[in-house]
């Protein structure tokens, strides 16, 4: 965890901040080609970077063979920021207009249902897209059925408009290794697409870090590259991986309760003792999440502290009873940063204790909150 003068000479200014490590990038993208050696990888930036900053993060990891968005808007951001890697729409396109997007922008649309398959059939421009074409092994979200991939990939491969086809699939379940829905949806992926000569992806983050098995020709880190764990069974530090996202926010109150003396809404935390109690400038309004529950862990000058009471929409409370009585502990005062998550305090503990995942905090942060790029 930073001390705590590194964190002061941050100045919040009296707001929340995320500070963003381009070199925790740098390292989680590292440690997936080194896992992943003989494997491209396609990082996953969608949802602006799970909330890290779309540009950012494509800029500091401009060692990816390509970039993955979920949308159109997403790589159009890309695109005006003079990134010209490869980038690939997960969830395609449906319009003749986006189809012209795509060819302009050399953006490599996902075909996944055969609504989008015969929009690229009816598109005429002379213009020619490199594709991906995706089938459902068993999530059942997006892709061609089994029964109806082959007549896709017939139909896409004849296409005079398609330069370049790859096979992909989603893993449902990847991030418990020990389920069996994984090497089940690999085998139906294998029996659909080892007959095609064709470059092929299966694995997330999850199936990245599990099997040299499940890499093929491309892989698709998310998760990983933001420094978080997509198994429940080991944390990211176990896993090589260092957090990229630190979210601060200030104390900007301190308050001295008796017995009995209850804090924020509903009164749901009573002090049982004399108590010294923080009050932090962010909340739910921030991203932090409503549901966090007292005990929920927070850092305040390299130690953990409990979270109590509600978090309301701009404030929570902590409890700093022991921090202050501490011997040879630095004086907390008004104005020091509070980790919320991040360095030495990781998200996925966080989530934990709030009943959620960390990719839903991260991509939660508010835009009110100030974004930091170390």
């Amino acid at each position: 965890m930073m001390d705590l003068e590194q964190l002061r000479a941050l100045a919040l200014h009296g707001e929340p901040c995320a500070i963003i490590d381009r070199t925790a990038l740098h390292h989680n993208l590292k440690l997936a080609r080194n896992t992943a050696s003989h494997s491209k990888i396609l990082a996953v930036i969608k949802a602006n970077a799970y909330g890290h900053g779309i540009v950012p993060v494509a800029q500091a990891l401009s060692d990816a063979d390509a970039f993955g968005v979920a949308r159109l808007k997403e790589a159009l951001a890309l695109r005006d920021a003079g990134i010209m890697h490869p980038i690939v729409l997960l969830e395609g396109v449906y319009s003749h207009h986006d189809l012209e997007l795509c060819a302009r922008l050399q953006l490599q649309p996902v075909v996944h249902s055969f609504e989008q398959l015969q929009a690229l059939e009816q598109w005429s421009s002379g213009e020619k897209l490199a594709v991906w074409c995706k089938v459902d092994t068993g999530m059942n979200r997006l892709g061609f059925s089994g029964s109806a991939f082959a007549t896709a990939w017939s139909r896409l491969k004849t296409l005079p408009q398609v330069k370049q086809l790859v096979a992909m699939t989603h893993l449902a379940d990847a991030d418990d290794r020990h389920d069996l829905r994984t090497p089940n949806q690999v085998t139906r992926f294998k029996q659909l697409t080892d007959s095609l000569s064709v470059e092929r992806s299966v694995s997330n983050s999850a199936g990245l870090l599990t099997s040299q098995a499940l890499h093929m020709q491309w892989v698709r880190p998310g998760l990983m590259l933001y420094g978080m764990s997509p198994f429940a069974d080991a944390d990211a530090s176990a896993l090589g991986l260092r957090p990229v996202m630190t979210l601060l926010a200030p104390l900007i109150a301190i308050r001295h309760l008796e017995v009995g003396d209850e804090v924020g809404y509903g009164g749901t935390w009573r002090a049982q003792r004399k108590s010294c109690v923080g009050i932090v400038a962010g909340g739910y309004a921030d991203g932090y999440p409503r549901h966090a529950k007292s005990g929920t862990p927070v850092g305040v000058a390299g130690r953990y502290v409990p979270l109590i009471g509600r978090v309301s929409m701009d404030m929570i409370a902590i409890d700093l009873t022991d921090v202050v009585h501490a011997e040879h502990q630095p004086k907390i005062q008004v104005g020091d940063p509070v980790v919320l998550w991040g360095d030495s305090l990781p998200v996925e503990q966080v989530a934990m204790h709030a009943g959620t995942i960390p990719y839903e905090l991260v991509c939660a942060i508010s835009q009110r909150v100030a974004i930091k790029y170390l």
